[in-house]
């Protein structure tokens, strides 16, 4: 029974494909570097997805945040709340991925093909930026579309009409993520065929500094709230180690959801505040999530040595603000959002998304803790603010 759990699960054949592609790159790299057509065949298939994932994740996402302004006072203070975090987390990754340079190779880095070097070099027009950027125009349309609804008396018959069709967006794209251990082998086999067995080692970097960043978070940022609110994190996380434990194995926040509602209870909150701020937290306040993401593409400027000005790393911020939102938990939603960022700024290639398939599942633990420790200290604090008799025993 488990071996056959094993056999079908997505996570087994990611890494089976991820060692058999680094032998096969080490051993064989003239065959190996022939492989690059399966990396680049599976981001073009992703890049398909971004328009109208984009699309519909950020039209939901405002309708969503709307209704959770008209719930009140608590519904607008938790949208306030999750806007500083997560900007927080989004900042800090960009700035351990600086200090800490996980992707940096050499001066030269790895060779980017000669359209992005002409794109990066071309004199700046916010027009012609616009323009050409298909991405940023779906964004912007995707804006204006949510503003417009959350004020139109056809917003619930409309959301729910878009719903319907993001659900069955979503399970073209879980299927499409089943050929994720092709991608990842084509990716990884042509990188250690073509560059070495080196090329593993920023993705080890990458991994620690992830790690190290989203600590820093927890205990640093989080650590600091609680502290304004004379509440321990230490105790905090003592009493839902068990829930932890539970995202730990299965690697998604989720799963721990009804548990750690009951024990925010237990801790003096209020069943309105957690049935608010708990299950809304899960796609509007997801710190891990947030801090992968803007550190995935340092990493990947680091990795194809593409210098980004501290202008160009603001508006990264100011993308996944906003792309971040309403798309958790869903199958393969991460590489999507890095994809549109991605070719939002159209500087750094997309054929390195596949390169981070290979470290992927391994970070993705560290991201649902910190989004279910996240979640829980977010509900701690609207408690506490509404002066509700919160004890962490």
């Amino acid at each position: 029974m488990k071996i056959s759990r094993i056999v079908t699960n997505l996570t087994f054949w990611v890494l089976l494909s991820i060692i058999l592609a680094i032998l096969l790159g080490h051993f064989f790299p003239q065959t190996a570097v022939k492989t690059e057509w399966m990396g680049k065949g599976f981001v073009n298939l992703i890049k398909i997805f971004i328009g109208p994932i984009i699309f519909l994740t950020i039209v939901l996402g405002i309708t969503g945040m709307g209704s959770l302004k008209k719930a009140g006072r608590i519904g607008f203070k938790a949208v306030v709340y999750f806007e500083v975090i997560t900007t927080f987390a989004l900042i800090l990754g960009i700035l351990f991925a600086n200090v800490f340079k996980p992707g940096k190779i050499d001066r030269q880095g790895l060779p980017i093909s000669q359209n992005y070097k002409a794109t990066e070099n071309a004199d700046f027009s916010w027009l012609g930026f616009l323009k050409e950027n298909f991405t940023l125009q779906v964004l912007i349309a995707a804006i204006l579309v949510g503003v417009f609804l959350v004020r139109s008396r056809y917003r619930e018959k409309v959301t729910g009409f878009l719903s319907r069709i993001a659900h069955y967006v979503f399970i073209a794209l879980k299927y499409v993520m089943y050929l994720a251990p092709f991608g990842a082998f084509g990716g990884m086999a042509y990188s250690i065929g073509k560059f070495g067995i080196a090329t593993l080692l920023p993705l080890g970097k990458l991994m620690l500094t992830m790690y190290g960043t989203m600590a820093a978070f927890v205990f640093i940022v989080l650590g600091t709230v609680m502290r304004y609110y004379r509440l321990n994190i230490f105790r905090f996380l003592s009493a839902i180690k068990e829930e932890l434990l539970i995202v730990l194995g299965t690697s998604s926040s989720e799963s721990a959801l009804p548990s750690l509602m009951k024990k925010l209870e237990g801790m003096g909150c209020s069943k309105s505040v957690v049935g608010l701020v708990v299950p809304t937290g899960y796609s509007f306040n997801l710190d891990g999530t947030s801090i992968y993401l803007s550190m995935a593409i340092i990493f990947l400027a680091q990795l194809y040595n593409v210098h980004l000005s501290w202008y160009e790393m603001g508006s990264i911020v100011l993308i996944l603000m906003v792309t971040s939102k309403g798309a958790a938990g869903v199958t393969g939603s991460g590489f999507i959002i890095l994809a549109s960022t991605l070719t939002a700024l159209h500087k750094i290639p997309l054929e390195g998304l596949a390169f981070l398939l290979a470290v992927d599942k391994f970070m993705s633990e560290a991201r649902a803790i910190t989004n279910i420790i996240g979640n829980g200290i977010a509900t701690l604090v609207i408690s506490k603010s509404e002066k509700e008799p919160v004890v962490i025993s």
